[in-house]
């Protein structure tokens, strides 16, 4: 499931380092064995610090850059020292440390106290301060802060004591002899230590956003997130109260600061886990688990901040006498994107869409053996590192000392969509963890235009609709989402992301999920305070998200549906006369197709975007105006010009992904100019071809979604090719082809007049609007059609030389034609006076000849009389 990149390993980028140097102090050749060699910590831009404990008998600390990848000392012990903590300032002048008592040992720290927290002076190496000396443990850590006043030295160290307070020192520094950097004033540095908390029983540094999160117990948890400015002030931003047991935390627990390799958790103290993750683009999301001793079960919940709501999962263990006792079972929680990994190794593995979380469908559940994420180490050795990439975690095994880099693995998702579900070997996919993997793949992973291929590949080789959804409807909707949610978070709850809220029912498989069960809890009612109201960036876009989800909760349906459009779409068809409103839709599609040629310069593959197909432009320019209208509803913020650039960029991602596609297929199958050539039968790869056209007209279709202009041309030429004339003109009246006038033109032309193609040319016509059949009809060498063009004519002339007598000609409209007519020569003599007046509509300025429609005339007497055949 995870693609692991190995980032850094202790042995093979410390310990080899450590004992190079080692063995040429010490002239000696090996000291492998003698060298122990821990992390520490990893600060915010990467450093990583560990220590060691040589052959001379002292402890050292050293830090790794991870960008140059060198190493350097930072200070010596002169004994051996068991270091719990340890913090770097970013100018790499001060490094705090503490200290645990060794009770192993024979000698120990005066005074005897569990712990000792000094500060030391490494630039050069000169005092050190103690900070405490206590019978609990200690966490240091140094805040990294931007500032612009360089002039100015000064750090800021954070003290996390076991007993629940955390202190915030300002320690001022000075430059001596022009390089050494020394505290000032050391003996008053406790008298200005701030206490900046006063009770907690869990904590958590970010070191990427010099943030921390506690979490104190009065009536409930109350989670409280204290944000360290660059101005070195800080202040509670949010605060979330958290349904939890009141007995979760028997001890004080630390996340992300740093690694206690001399602490040891007693049985039954670590209750609960714990972590909160954020990304930038404004979200925020807490988990924590609790397993239950008297049933094989395990509870977890994510808090979604920026969705106000919580989500309660509940997963059966199973009752096969698991070595491990169930209350002794903690998931890994690993964020990566928007997606965050709930990983109990051995049991399941829940990929939770934070994005789109309201059915269980579209977050991937993997239970049992396909629960694995790929990792060579055992899961409880490892940490979860926050990574400053929000598309990817790292992933620290302790006991190796290796870091990974880990991100979603898309062979894995494309792996799931291959299964074969009708196999019924225990390797196949079930329909939502097909549609939970489509989605990642197209949505979180939809950049990548090589896997959007692999994709399309997968949807060609499976045409037919899956049991509970169409593929390709998720595809193209799918795809689409994309681009609107890399714009803004808060479209989340309004553009269209999935078929399956179309549905008027909902499968069952989808709503419901096997071996996992979610309650909901909403209006979590997160509290902003002080500068978080009024500061741009993170907290204000997670603030904005927050208040925009509570409103869209309470006006209905709030999610663009596509297929809303279905009755405007119908009126506006029935209009017969241009008005106001259609010349709006059609300003709306120009902008989408001027957008289209722009991305299609040099694409023309496939014969789309070449043809005036009036039906489908006043369907692009309709979905422009309804989109437009909706979000300006519902997203006023975001502003009219951004809405307008956004709309149409999303109808121009449709037509031009519906390209996209079909240049896809065009590829796979080799096809070429030849499949234009209406008088050729249709080969199996046209057929192929074809069928996935139709299954594409059949989803848009369903969606109620434009189709680039060209494409119902395009279908009916593989149609007429590919289908019997029967079932083609079957095809015509149900309303899959879409008579386009280039298509009947180019098929009253390319066929011959056989008999079958004459009746097929009939059926056509009949099918047709009148104004399209008097353009096509002079487009067709056949008596019919000069039969249609000379009566036309005569009825024109006549229409227009007797308008002011009170009659108009109408006899080709009577259904029965009386055989006394006016004589041949008369209406000749008739025409032969009014041609002049009234030029021929079909030949713009020629003249048709008086004699041929003489001649047609009495044909066409003589055939309803009876004395001549058709």
């Amino acid at each position: 499931m995870l693609k692991l990149t190995q980032k850094f390993d202790l042995h093979r980028d410390v310990v080899f380092d450590i004992l190079r140097k080692e063995a040429s102090v010490c002239r000696v050749k090996e000291y492998s064995e003698a060298v122990d060699t821990c992390i520490l910590n990893i600060e915010c831009d990467g450093s990583i610090l560990y220590s060691w404990k040589g052959v001379t008998g002292t402890t050292r600390i050293g830090k790794f850059d991870s960008n140059t990848k060198q190493n350097k000392l930072l200070y010596t012990f002169d004994k051996q020292v068991c270091v719990s903590s340890c913090s770097l300032n970013k100018e790499e002048t001060l490094l705090a440390v503490s200290l645990a008592q060794n009770t192993r040992g024979e000698e120990r720290l005066k005074p005897i106290s569990k712990c000792l927290t000094l500060l030391i002076e490494i630039h050069p190496i000169n005092n050190t301060k103690v900070l405490k000396a206590v019978d609990c443990r200690v966490k240091v850590q140094f805040l990294h802060q931007e500032t612009d006043r360089k002039s100015v030295l000064e750090s800021h160290l954070l003290l996390f004591t076991e007993d629940g307070y955390v202190d915030l020192y300002h320690v001022l520094l000075s430059k001596q002899e022009g390089y050494r950097v020394v505290m000032a004033n050391p003996e008053r540095l406790s008298k200005t230590a701030e206490r900046i908390v006063e009770d907690f029983c869990w904590v958590q540094w970010d070191g990427h956003t010099q943030r921390m999160y506690y979490l104190t117990l009065k009536e409930k948890f109350l989670l409280r997130c204290v944000q360290f400015y660059p101005n070195q002030n800080c202040e509670t931003v949010v605060e979330l109260v958290l349904e939890m047991p009141a007995n979760s935390f028997r001890t004080v627990k630390f996340v992300d600061l740093g690694f206690d390799h001399y602490h040891v958790e007693k049985p039954g103290q670590d209750l609960v886990r714990m972590q909160v993750f954020t990304n930038r683009t404004g979200s925020m999301c807490v988990c924590y688990s609790q397993p239950l001793k008297d049933r094989q079960e395990l509870i977890y919940t994510v808090v979604l901040v920026q969705k106000d709501c919580s989500k309660k999962f509940r997963v059966s263990l199973g009752s096969d006498g698991s070595p491990q006792k169930s209350s002794q079972l903690h998931p890994l929680f690993i964020p990566v994107g928007y997606y965050v990994l709930v990983y109990l190794q051995g049991y399941f593995l829940h990929c939770i869409n934070s994005r789109q979380q309201e059915m269980l469908c579209h977050s991937l559940f993997l239970p049992g053996p396909d629960a694995n994420l790929g990792l060579q180490f055992q899961a409880a050795d490892i940490t979860v590192l926050h990574a400053e990439e929000q598309s990817s975690s790292c992933l620290l095994d302790l006991g190796s000392g290796r870091i990974h880099i880990a991100e979603l693995s898309p062979a894995y998702l494309l792996q799931i969509l291959r299964s074969d579900t009708r196999s019924g070997c225990p390797s196949s996919k079930t329909d939502p963890q097909r549609l939970a993997a489509l989605h990642c793949l197209l949505v979180y992973m939809g950049n990548d235009p090589n896997l959007e291929l692999k994709v399309i590949e997968w949807l060609c080789d499976n045409v037919n609709p899956l049991e509970s959804f169409d593929q390709i409807q998720e595809f193209i909707l799918a795809s689409l989402y994309r681009i609107g949610y890399q714009k803004s978070l808060s479209l989340d709850k309004v553009l269209p992301y999935s078929s399956v809220s179309e549905k008027m029912v909902v499968p069952a498989c989808l709503l419901e999920v096997p071996g996992v069960f979610c309650t909901t809890e909403l209006h979590i009612q997160p509290v902003f305070k002080g500068k978080a109201r009024s500061l741009q960036g993170f907290w204000s876009d997670l603030q904005w998200n927050t208040e925009r989800t509570k409103y869209l909760d309470t006006v209905p349906n709030p999610r663009y549906r596509t297929s809303q459009i279905q009755a405007d779409w119908d009126k506006l068809r029935s209009e017969r006369r241009p008005s106001s409103h259609m010349n709006h839709m059609e300003e709306n599609t120009k902008k989408v197709l001027s957008m289209v040629d722009t991305w299609c310069l040099d694409k023309k593959l496939v014969p789309l975007f070449q043809e005036e197909d009036h039906q489908q432009r006043m369907f692009i320019g309709l979905t422009v105006d309804k989109l437009r209208e909706h979000l300006n509803r519902h997203l006023p913020r975001l502003g009219k010009k951004k809405i307008d650039s956004l709309v149409v960029n999303y109808v121009a991602k449709l037509l031009e992904l519906i390209r996209r596609v079909l240049e896809s297929v065009w590829l796979k199958h080799k096809l070429g100019p030849r499949v234009l050539c209406l008088t050729r039968q249709g080969s199996p790869a046209e057929w192929s071809v074809f069928h996935f056209m139709f299954r594409i007209l059949e989803s848009t279709m369903g969606l109620c979604l434009p189709l680039p202009p060209g494409y119902h041309t395009l279908f009916a030429v593989f149609a007429v090719r590919c289908l019997p004339h029967q079932t083609f003109l079957q095809y015509i009246d149900h309303g899959f082809l879409q008579l386009t006038e280039t298509f009947v033109s180019r098929l009253m032309t390319d066929l011959d007049n056989s008999d079958a193609n004459e009746r097929l040319k009939f059926s056509i016509l009949k099918r047709l609007p009148e104004p399209m059949v008097q353009r096509i009809c002079h487009m067709w060498d056949h008596p019919v059609s000069s039969a249609s063009i000379s009566r036309d004519y005569v009825r024109t002339l006549l229409e227009k030389q007797n308008k002011n007598k009170g009659f108009a000609f109408t006899g080709r409209d009577k259904p029965g034609f009386r055989p006394e007519f006016l004589p041949l020569t008369y209406l000749a003599k008739t025409l032969s006076d009014i041609e002049a007046q009234a030029p021929n509509p079909f030949e713009e300025q020629e003249n048709v000849d008086a004699r041929f429609v003489e001649e047609t005339a009495l044909m066409q007497t003589l055939i309803l009389l009876g004395f001549e055949k058709k």
